[in-house]
This record gives C-alpha cells, structure tokens and sequence, in this order.
C-alpha cells in the first residue's frame, strides 16, 4: 500500500537531507527540490491541489530551519514533512459513533447512509453494525433501498450472520415509509441505533436525490454517512461536493484504503474533501473498520509502527 508517494516522499528526504550536509539551503535549491516532489506527488495520484499545499508547507518550514550541531539531519527533515502531513490530515479528524451514541440523550439515534453504487456501502453498513454490536450497543439495520434489486437481500445476509434485526420492505415501496417503519420497531423495542441504507444514486440522478431529500425529512437523522471509494480520488471529492449541496453530510466513511496502491488517491480525498471522516475501510472482513486518525496515514507513508 501507499508505495508510490511513500517512495517519493523518501527520495525527497534524502536528497534534501544530503544537500544539507554540505551547503547551506537557498531559495534555488529549495524551490528545485519542491517542484520535483510536487511532480512526483501528481504522479503518485496526489490531486494537484493537494500536492501543491503540500510542498508549499514543506517549503515554507524549510525556509525557516535551523538544524542544531549532532542532530540526525535525515530524521530531522523526515519530521517535518511528516508534521506538515499531520497537520493536513488532521483537519478530517472526526468523532465516534460509540461515544456519539453513548452521549446522546435521544433513542434511538439515526444514522443514514449515502453513496453512489459501488463504493461498498452494503459491506460498511454491515461493519458498522458488527463494531457497535460489539461494543455493547444494540443497532437495527434498516434497507430503504427499494430500488435496486438485491440490495436487501445482501444486507439481510449480513444481519443475519451478525444476529442483527433487520427491516425491509417490497420493491418499489416508499423509502421513507420503510425507514421511518425501522425507526417505530427501534424505539418500541429500545434499540440504541437505527442503521438505514439507502439506493445507490449518481450525484447527477434529480430523481433519486429528491427521494433521497424525502428519506431525510421523514426520518431526521442525527447522522448523515456518505461512503466514498478512496481509490476515485478526485471524483471522491466531486461526489462530497454533490451530496453536501443537495442533502447536507456530517461526514464520510472512506472504503478501499487498503487497495490503493500509489496512496496518492486516498491522500488527496483525506486533503481535499473539506469534511470529517468517521471510519476507514481496510479490508472486507467486519473487523477491517478502523476510526479515522491522521496517524493511519503517516503509518502507511512512513512504515511506523503502531
């Protein structure tokens, strides 16, 4: 995983590393340093912009350094680009659904799902599921999708591998009616959360939008999820953009993490969404859901231990 950036972040380390131990940096040198680590980023998958506020960052705390006698100067510069990364990541820091569930004085709390085909939504919801399962928190999973064919039948296979109830309804039946159904069977039998999917749709499909905005104004949920796939990069963002418009998200669940091999796309959805994220995906299993931290991605550029 991550191997491209992570190979262009090493070899911008050590070149500037090596250039250090015989001269002093000027702006020359740091500008040609610069502009071949925001080449190597874009082509590691890094959205232009992203990259660009990367090396700028870097650039400006390398104009500033001072590196004291008998300092490792590698591990020196390694910790500042690794403090710029952090610092970017770090804006998509989220909250828990445990401990947002915990403190909440309202039961149960609703939290709907959002996506287009395609991005794993069924298999996060699942996850989801099995993560508050486990921590001792009592979800119902509700299919509002009753438009594509399959779609309940897949995440009833997983309620019933987890031991979750599950409420569906007919094809072609309201959404909303099914989802607020989920909600009444939640509250008379105190569940603590209701989990609702809905139909995969095209951020650009007018009509399933609006039956979407219709799912929203029926259940008023206290957490709108949209699931992204890291490895759309840039379409990632746009679908954000789209969904956040039109409905209004409290953040994102990123599937795929794992299988971005460049790392450049999962960056630049971390960078470049502008919302919180709640959860990454790393595997298929119903454990490979991890909370989101900057520290995820810093492990993966950087090959730290936990």
């Amino acid at each position: 995983m991550f191997q491209k950036i992570r190979n262009a972040v090493q070899n911008f380390v050590k070149q500037i590393s090596d250039a250090i131990r015989y001269k002093t940096l000027d702006e020359k040198d740091i500008s040609r340093y610069c502009d071949n680590l925001l080449n190597e980023l874009i082509e590691s998958d890094v959205a232009y912009d992203v990259a660009e506020k990367i090396v700028t960052d870097i650039g400006n705390r390398l104009r500033e350094i001072k590196i004291p006698r008998g300092t490792n100067v590698e591990e020196y510069i390694n910790n500042i680009v690794i403090d710029v990364l952090r610092k970017l990541l770090d804006n998509a820091t989220s909250y828990d659904f445990i401990e947002y569930i915990a403190k909440s004085s309202e039961k149960p709390v609703k939290i709907v799902f959002m996506g287009i085909n395609g991005v794993g939504k069924t298999t996060t919801i699942a996850k989801v599921a099995y993560m508050l399962k486990k921590a001792g928190v009592k979800p119902v999973i509700v299919a509002a999708d009753t438009f594509r064919a399959g779609a309940q039948e897949q995440l009833k296979k997983h309620s019933e591998r987890l031991g979750i109830p599950f409420i569906g309804g007919k094809y072609g039946a309201d959404p909303a009616a099914v989802a607020f159904d989920g909600i009444v069977f939640a509250s008379k039998n105190r569940f603590d959360v209701v989990l609702i999917d809905t139909a995969g749709r095209m951020h650009i499909d007018v009509d399933l939008m609006n039956e979407l905005k219709k799912v929203i104004k029926v259940v008023k949920p206290h957490i709108k999820v949209l699931v992204l796939d890291a490895l759309t990069g840039n379409d990632a963002i746009e679908q954000a953009k789209k969904f956040d418009e039109a409905i209004g998200i409290d953040g994102v669940i990123l599937t795929k993490l794992d299988a971005d091999a460049s790392g450049g796309a999962a960056v630049s959805v971390v960078a470049g969404l502008g919302k919180k994220i709640f959860y990454v995906g790393v595997g298929q299993g119903y454990d490979d859901l991890i909370r989101y931290s900057s520290d995820i991605i810093i492990r993966l550029l950087f090959k730290q231990s936990k």
